[in-house]
């Protein structure tokens, strides 16, 4: 069946505006986005370290990773690859191999509304992956799909080229424009709560946290 492809690549901010959100935490910025945004139901299943980049979106039928095996031919740096998999937990539709096939095309990791497999190379490897769920079973290979068109992932329509971080506490995504309005919300917020904990450890924390 057909891979249909609106675009092969995506465009990015600039390099500082998207490096900026490595140290802003997913909670953050979300506190800063209405807290709307944001992927629900993923979890990390690598061993650490955060995910930064934008969105190359690829959409599957549930339990069929063709389009995701085309996506990694055109996949490059700074690319998060995004996988709308429908939810589906019946089918893993990323293993070893496509996780060592993301690296070496320089990817900054995985997004997949639907399962993987081989989670013992992924716990063992700073290589980000955010899934569902984790099954032994493989997928199909068969199409249709979609790459570089708008997805849903966990509840979250994400567009090509949206930017996309992911921590501890889960993944969240926006658009490149306003970015840079968005970071400095954030690091204003940072500072606001790192000045809230130092109170709380000199005792002198009067309640600003529960009026913010």
């Amino acid at each position: 069946m057909t891979i249909t492809i609106a675009a092969n690549s995506v465009p990015k901010p600039p390099a500082e505006i998207i490096e900026g959100f490595r140290g802003a935490p997913t909670s953050v910025i979300s506190d800063n986005l209405a807290r709307l945004p944001g992927a629900v139901g993923l979890k990390p299943y690598h061993r650490g370290g955060k995910l930064v980049g934008t969105a190359f979106t690829v959409r599957t039928r549930p339990g069929d990773n063709l389009a995701i095996h085309r996506a990694l031919e055109l996949v490059g740096p700074g690319d998060v690859i995004v996988v709308d998999g429908g939810g589906d937990e019946t089918r893993a539709l990323v293993g070893e191999i496509m996780k060592n096939i993301a690296q070496w095309r320089k990817a900054e990791g995985y997004v997949i509304d639907g399962a993987i497999r081989d989670v013992a190379a992924f716990s063992a490897d700073d290589f980000p992956c955010y899934a569902r769920a984790v099954i032994h079973r493989g997928p199909y290979k068969n199409g249709p799909g979609e790459i570089n068109v708008p997805v849903s992932v966990g509840g979250s329509v994400i567009s090509p080229g949206d930017i996309v971080v992911g921590d501890e506490d889960g993944v969240v995504s926006f658009p490149a424009a306003g970015a840079a309005a968005l970071l400095e919300a954030v690091r204003a917020q940072v500072a606001r709560e790192e000045e809230t904990m130092k109170a709380i450890r000199e005792g002198r924390y009067q309640g600003s946290y529960g009026k913010s």
